[in-house]
């Protein structure tokens, strides 16, 4: 094997219950080598490193550290640190309630003779630690919840890099940094790869990647894509494999009806953002939704789509600029002021934030309902079996009864009892993120064509898709997100594959 390769996954496959995780995956690192880990949601990226850091077992598959022909056998979290792995969160998982050398020195402290804590070698130790990533002036007594999220993650780092660390995983590091903080992080990751240590970059935002990574490796749904030279992979590129599509492989497949909508200036504005923002989500942005339209939000994964739409809807609260329905301000405190309005939210995670999963599909669709009359006028039970049966009917969901548990039900007829809880309310404007992730493609579709009728009858609706062609078969106009920001947007007769994806890589061919 070559010497300068530190690390070897070959043929790595893992399943959980009815999920091939990872099939037959490939990841191969240099010494002194920085290397992007891509992937959309669900692409078997964290899986990857978990299998790689002993957390979980393979179920076939072989890895070689340090260009042995012997595979590790019996891999562990423990054998992992043996060979030098470590791995550094995004939610950085140090105690901040003790100091900065204990945290770097945890379960590992040096001793007196007489079995004490030495604190003076150990706070000596740590000012060594802590210069190998450039902070030369942090006082290591002080409890680490002191410091900032830039400094722990950098502590984090720190204590990795002190013991014989040869693999480093950063795993979406830059996500609670500011531009300064990233540079720092950089500058760090830089004086590491000099050194010799391969870093493993787990990243979404296309810029950093180009700006530190010396090679990427890309996943996609669970299967090895290709390894690929920076140089030799242009952004587009990159954005099409990640997605799984070339610009040429699709012919015009819009349909024809979501074109009603494209002469929309003289139509009624419903949603107008004006410097709206929230301070670590989402930088801020001006936006028009008229009556009528399916406004489309498009990016990578961690672009900034939910978050963007989070903010219109009062989800996560704005903290900047001003936001307008149907001509009015409005400033909604919590998600039922927007409700009362007339808006609403389907959010992405399905089983997180929309299912109540013990509750009945009769349940789960007239809660939203009633949060809008209030708990002081209660749908009567016999209205609710009318509503219920209604709507299975209108949506076609497959049950045998309004009675049955809405987790007895397939993915697809749960997003289906959502969209229709959602309906029940009658809204002006309607949120739909991810509506069709997870579900087989006769749902997709009848899903698709009822988002064409809704909007047809008046409806004002936002979709969010991570499938570049659902986009272009349902929407009249698409903002494209990129990096927590709005920054581009496409009309209709330029919604194609080639310019949506050229516009999310950042017009950069």
């Amino acid at each position: 094997m070559d010497d300068n390769v530190v690390l070897s996954m070959k043929n790595i496959s893992i399943s959980f219950p009815g999920v091939k995780a990872l099939d037959g995956v490939e990841f191969n690192l240099r010494k002194g080598e920085i290397h992007a880990l891509m992937g959309e949601n669900g692409a078997g990226k964290s899986t990857l490193i978990k299998v790689l850091t002993g957390v979980y077992t393979m179920d076939s598959g072989t890895i070689y550290m340090d260009g042995y022909d012997t595979p590790i056998i019996s891999h562990s979290p423990e054998e992992a640190q043996k060979f030098g792995i470590s791995t550094v969160y995004q939610e950085v998982n140090l105690c901040t309630n003790i100091s900065v050398a204990e945290n770097i020195f945890v379960g590992r402290q040096p001793r007196t003779k007489l079995g004490a804590i030495d604190w003076k070698e150990m706070n000596k130790r740590a000012h060594e630690a802590l210069s190998k990533v450039g902070l030369d002036n942090i006082d290591v007594t002080r409890p680490l919840g002191d410091y900032s999220v830039a400094i722990q993650q950098m502590v984090a780092i720190a204590r990795s890099v002190y013991y014989n660390c040869k693999v480093l995983i950063l795993d979406e590091p830059t996500s609670s940094l500011d531009d300064n903080e990233v540079q720092k992080l950089f500058d760090v990751m830089l004086r590491l790869k000099a050194e010799g240590t391969a870093i493993v970059f787990v990243t979404h935002f296309l810029e950093q990647v180009y700006a530190v990574c010396d090679a990427i490796t890309v996943l996609r749904n669970g299967t090895f894509v290709g390894r690929y030279d920076i140089k030799d992979l242009p952004r587009v590129q990159l954005v099409a494999k990640m997605l799984g599509h070339d610009f040429d492989d699709l012919a015009s497949i819009r349909n024809p009806e979501s074109d009603a909508a494209a002469d929309n200036t003289d139509r009624p504005e419903v949603i107008r953002a004006v410097g709206l923002g929230h301070t670590g989500t989402i930088k801020p942005f001006d936006i028009t939704i008229r009556k009528g339209e399916v406004i489309g939000f498009s990016g990578l994964l961690g672009s900034g789509r939910s978050e963007l739409v989070r903010a219109v809807y009062g989800a996560d609260r704005p903290d900047k600029g001003e936001l307008y329905f149907k001509g009015k301000r409005h400033k909604p405190l919590e998600p039922i002021d927007s409700i009362k309005k007339g808006m609403a939210y389907l959010p992405e995670d399905r089983k997180e934030e929309s299912i109540i999963a013990d509750l009945s599909i009769r349940e789960n669709f007239i809660i939203a309902l009633q949060a809008k009359y209030g708990v002081f006028k209660l749908i009567p039970y016999a209205e609710q079996v009318k509503i219920a049966d209604e709507y299975i009917r209108l949506l076609n969901v497959k049950t045998p009864s309004p009675e049955t548990l809405i987790k007895q039900l397939s993915g697809g007829n749960q997003q289906k009892v959502i969209i229709g809880r959602w309906l029940i309310t009658h809204p002006e404007f309607f949120i739909l993120d991810e509506p069709t992730r997870g579900i087989d493609v006769g749902t997709k579709t009848e899903i698709q064509k009822q988002i064409l009728k809704l909007a047809g009858e008046g409806m004002t609706i936002v979709f969010i898709s991570s499938e570049i062609e659902e986009m272009l078969r349902t929407v009249n106009r698409l903002y494209i997100m990129r990096d927590g920001q709005k920054v581009g947007e496409l009309q209709n007769k330029n919604l194609d594959q080639q310019a949506v994806m050229a516009a999310i890589a950042g017009g950069v061919k």
